[in-house]
């Protein structure tokens, strides 16, 4: 029997590595797991309790579509209290996190050939859920002289070049953890909206900042007559396998959501939605914010050891819990790419990163993705690794 062509996509490295050194955790190996991201702590007590309770008393049965009303109302909170921008609840869609956002939103928003840019390197799951969606992918090589963001001149270029139906821009971005101004944000949002390309905005590493020189801004601030922005509580609420995300919407889409969540997934999770409100109680955002304080102690240890470890350039880590660098330096002494690179390091040093392949497949082969969401204990015992393993080489 045939296997469909939309089906043929890239897998996603990251997933084998956090395999391979599964493996070797499995097999006695003290493994040092820095490769995926995912915080270490989990969802905060206040969301653990909520759902304790829910699990004795609640009636968990199928929701509405787009989520509870309950939760969808704390969502439009959020965007009052974080960016003064009113949102009304009824353009929130609650999603299985934001990859089944994703998912709806590319959907509702795109037909077969349409061309939708995004930066390279970015995170992988945009192209190949574009292109199994018959969409023609337009990547914006986007390096250190834009800080690894997409401006509005590339856009021009891709538009006058052959067209533009959509833009995917990601703020902070995975794997660089660059951030987009909000004066950058603002143009973008603002050609977009002028020629009517439908803007994607990522969001779901919002809350997770440390550079005082770019404020976090939400496309929800510059427009809402075409804008679809995703968000998670994987990230800032350390809630990754609770699968629980959001869309806000444009009015035209909210129907378009509606009827394909309906039939995608029915609805997102019960339990995850009702626990998930008590991630908006001032206890779940002091639990987020003291996590954050986390990750910022490990990325200043890291970025204080930059020199050791040799790997330069490295992306300016305004946000998220990545350190993007290049090992060019490294590479004829594993004999091969970033991918070589990387299973050296996991079989001789037990330290598990991502090669830069899965984010780039023009330079990726140089590039490497650490993340610093583990503790700061263990993320400086990794670097130790990581410097002492190179110096063999």
């Amino acid at each position: 029997m045939k296997v469909s062509r939309r089906s043929h996509v890239p897998p996603f490295a990251v997933m084998q590595v956090l395999a391979a050194a599964n493996e070797r955790r499995a097999a006695g190996n003290d493994v040092l797991n820095l490769c995926a991201g995912e915080p270490s702590t989990g969802a905060s007590d206040v969301v653990r309790e909520r759902a304790a309770e829910l699990l004795r008393h609640a009636d968990l049965g199928y929701t509405e579509a787009m989520g509870v009303p309950a939760l969808r109302a704390e969502i439009a909170g959020h965007y009052r209290r974080w960016y003064d921008v009113d949102v009304d609840p009824a353009r929130v869609a609650v999603t299985t996190g934001s990859s089944g956002g994703f998912l709806l939103a590319f959907l509702a928003a795109f037909d077969v050939g349409d061309r939708v840019a995004l930066a390279r390197p970015g995170y992988p799951a945009y192209k190949n859920i574009l292109a199994a969606l018959g969409c023609e992918v337009v990547e914006l090589d986007c390096g250190p002289e834009t800080r690894y963001q997409p401006t509005v001149s590339q856009l021009m270029e891709a538009y006058y070049g052959g067209g533009l139906d959509g833009l995917v821009v990601a703020s902070p971005a995975n794997p660089t953890g660059t951030m987009i101004t909000p004066a950058e944000l603002a143009a973008v949002a603002g050609w977009c909206e002028e020629h009517d390309v439908r803007l994607i905005s990522d969001e779901i590493y919002h809350g997770i900042a440390y550079s005082d020189d770019v404020q976090q801004a939400s496309a929800a601030m510059y427009t809402d007559a075409g804008a679809v922005v995703v968000n998670s509580f994987s990230k800032y609420w350390a809630m990754t396998g609770w699968r629980l995300g959001w869309l806000v919407l444009p009015d035209e889409l909210v129907g378009p959501v509606d009827a394909l969540a309906g039939n995608v997934a029915l609805s997102p999770p019960a339990l995850a939605q009702h626990a998930g409100i008590a991630a908006f109680s001032p206890a779940g955002y002091a639990a987020a914010a003291e996590n954050v304080g986390r990750y910022a102690a490990s990325r200043a240890a890291l970025l204080d050891r930059v020199d050791e470890l040799g790997w330069r350039p490295v992306a300016p880590a305004d946000g998220a819990f990545y350190l993007y660098g290049n090992v060019s330096a490294y590479l004829d002494a594993v004999g091969g790419d970033s991918v070589a690179y990387c299973a050296r390091l996991l079989a001789e040093a037990d330290v598990a990163i991502t090669p830069g392949a899965d984010f780039d497949a023009v330079a990726g082969g140089e590039w490497v993705r650490l993340s610093f969401a583990a503790s700061p204990d263990v993320v400086a015992r990794a670097v130790d690794r990581i410097v002492a393993w190179q110096r063999t080489l």
